[in-house]
């Protein structure tokens, strides 16, 4: 299948939140529109190949709108939404992003969730979450110390199990391991992570995995699809071949039981660090027994 690469200018860019996201931020961004790893293992179950506004009738991961003015956009329509933000939802949050990652091998040669960065650095949200499947979010380290000056910022790094394959499907856009070494290293330069555990998949050994978590993040986020896709009972997912290729793996990882099974693991190893669904999207963490 061929990547079909547009280029278009956007009247908007900042879209004020709802749904999933309305205890989490004021506002959702997105760099761009598509996203290139709907064709690895994290786009299998994507909630976002759902949403015909996004795809257009186009199969998920197969076109990349490039979003150009994306920066000047935002400085067009900081005030006002600031303005609005504050006035309706107490301050002014920004979630980059829900519907596509920020970091796409195609930022590198377009550049477009760099310049919204710098525009952030002169204006900046009050807080800032920037959400990622991929170890490339450090090579931003340099804008990542000024912006942290000027908003509270924090990353959400998505690593939904210890395993890099499961039966059938495509491999991770960003392996286990990498992603890791990216926690690391943004955790090592003073910056808040949080690894997200969503969909949360079949576990080969969970607790050295949450260890492993401890040791690089300062919080744990674990998210079911059953619940945690938008839909009753998980019915987006099912609709993919996720849950079946889970099931190969271990029957019990499609079922609820499972995850509160590896949030009470995570507990013990994270106590007062760890948050369940939405909750610790929104960064409120359940407190230490």
């Amino acid at each position: 299948m061929s990547l079909v690469l547009t280029e278009a200018p956007v009247s908007r860019i900042l879209t004020r939140a709802s749904g999933f996201l309305l205890t989490v931020s004021s506002h959702s961004l997105q760099p761009y529109r598509g996203c290139t790893f709907g064709r690895t293992l994290c786009g299998v179950g994507c909630y976002v190949q759902h949403n015909r506004w996004v795809t257009r009738g186009a199969a998920w991961g197969s076109f990349l709108e490039i979003r150009t003015n994306a920066a000047d956009a935002y400085r067009e329509q900081y005030e006002a939404e600031r303005k609005w933000a504050r006035r309706t939802r107490n301050e002014f949050t920004i979630f980059l992003s829900s519907s596509t990652d920020p970091f796409l091998p195609q930022e590198e040669r377009f550049g477009v969730t760099r310049r919204l960065l710098d525009a952030m650095c002169e204006l900046p949200p009050d807080a800032l979450i920037i959400q990622t499947h991929t170890d490339r979010v450090t090579r931003y380290l340099d804008l990542y110390r000024p912006l942290a000056a000027a908003t509270r910022l924090r990353f959400h790094i998505s690593i939904e199990g210890d395993r890099d394959r499961l039966p059938s499907l495509p491999p991770p856009a960003s392996s286990v391991a990498r992603r890791f070494e990216a926690a690391a290293a943004l955790r090592a330069a003073g910056l808040r992570v949080v690894i997200t555990v969503s969909p949360l998949l079949p576990m080969a050994e969970p607790r050295a995995f949450f260890e492993r978590v401890a040791e690089v993040a300062d919080a744990v986020v674990v998210d079911h699809y059953i619940g945690g896709d938008g839909s009753h009972g998980g019915a987006r997912t099912l609709a993919t071949p996720l849950p079946r290729a889970m099931a190969c793996v271990d029957p019990a990882s499609v079922g609820l039981d499972y995850r509160d099974r590896m949030v009470a693991l995570a507990e013990e190893v994270m106590p007062g660090r760890v948050g369940v669904s939405i909750d610790g999207f929104a960064g409120r963490f359940r407190p230490a027994r």
